[in-house]
């Protein structure tokens, strides 16, 4: 639910920090397959079992093997997916995506680009989207309100057909502490943030179930695992759809019997898009490097790349992400330091913030001199 100025950032080239170099050593150094020429390569210059030289690297290689063996694994059992066979090509000729808030920012860059593949998507908003593609529709509705939602899917039912992929984007931010937060902001953001996603799925969920088939996102927050200053009514929202996720993914396999009804987490960091864009991070190179913030772009590949791989998962993003739901495990000496380390941003940052999207009318417009890059 953003205004209808997007505020992407793009960049040509990905830049230098940690996402950069796990992506590195993921293909190298953590790859079976280059790992496996190490052994080998020292065979054909004499090395014999049982030398170091040989057993060290072939030990090596096995247990990255086991490793990426045990992930890919466990997502076919997740998924009742078979070791022989990957599922069948995804036609996206064949599918209707719902996207919600799609008007600008992520939802925008998703909509455009699956209009780019021929793919028919409706983008529901209280904003108008800005796109030359033609099989995009627009539906004016605040997610918010079931009324709306209700009419906008009997209108899309009629006009394009039943959704196959339901994309819940739609959110808002406030960014005040718990006693600044009026009664309306608190409902303003519980209502688009998460009661938006149980109206979106109460409308277009039944055609899923009824036809065994569809694919749904849901776009969560690191800052629903762990908690951030300022940020008490977005985090506790966000929280519950990490919850709602897991609860639906186990309605659809034990009650609805439908697991081929694929369910998608996305769990982001900090986000460039005008959302966010009035936030104050860190400059420091360390801060930059181990805690990047992520472009809009790389959460629609993930997302795109999630359904055509037609399997349900969780999508960390950046790296560091991937360690959120370790760090309240932690003890608390450990957890203070990693809040310190890689969410300190978060804690202060949001002292000076402005609020530049789903700003309801008595809010006024955002001014324009708050934007930062």
């Amino acid at each position: 639910m953003e205004d209808e100025q997007s505020y992407d950032v793009s960049p040509i080239m990905d830049a230098f920090d940690i996402d950069l170099v796990v992506k590195v050593l993921n293909h190298t150094a953590f790859s079976p397959f280059f790992t496996s020429l190490i052994p080998v390569f020292y065979f054909f210059q004499g090395a014999r079992w049982p030398d170091s030289i040989l057993v060290w690297p072939t030990v090596y290689t096995i247990a990255i093997s086991a490793f990426w063996f045990l992930k890919w694994y466990s997502l076919l059992f997740r998924n009742q997916g078979s070791i022989w066979f990957g599922p069948g090509r995804f036609d996206w000729g064949e599918q209707i995506v719902v996207v919600t808030g799609g008007a600008s920012g992520i939802g925008e860059l998703i909509a455009n680009t699956l209009a780019v593949r021929n793919v028919t998507v409706a983008v529901l908003d209280i904003n108008p989207i800005v796109t030359e593609n033609y099989n995009i529709e627009y539906y004016k509705c605040d997610v918010s309100k079931w009324e709306e939602v209700e009419a906008a899917a009997k209108k899309i039912q009629e006009e394009l057909g039943h959704p196959t992929v339901l994309i819940n984007n739609a959110g808002v931010v406030q960014g005040k502490t718990i006693l600044d937060l009026s009664s309306e902001d608190i409902q303003q953001t519980f209502s688009v943030n998460t009661i938006g996603q149980f109206h979106t799925l109460k409308a277009f969920l039944p055609e899923m179930i009824k036809e065994k088939k569809g694919h749904i996102v849901t776009m969560s927050s690191v800052a629903g695992i762990i908690g951030m200053a300022r940020m008490t009514d977005y985090n506790a929202s966000k929280a519950a759809l990490i919850s709602l996720n897991d609860s639906l993914r186990y309605e659809l396999d034990h009650v609805y019997n439908t697991p081929s009804i694929r369910t998608t987490l996305v769990v982001p960091g900090h986000t460039h898009t005008r959302l966010f864009s009035s936030v104050s991070l860190p400059q420091s190179w360390w801060y930059k490097f181990f805690v990047p913030s992520i472009d809009p772009v790389a959460i629609a590949k993930s997302v795109i790349a999630a359904l055509d791989d037609q399997h349900s998962r969780t999508i960390y993003l950046p790296f560091y992400a991937n360690f959120a739901p370790f760090l309240p495990l932690m003890p608390s000496f450990i957890r203070d330091f990693g809040q310190w380390v890689s969410l300190s941003g978060c804690d202060y940052a949001m002292q000076d913030f402005v609020k530049m999207s789903g700003r309801r009318p008595e809010e006024g417009q955002a001014p324009k001199s708050s934007e930062k890059n």
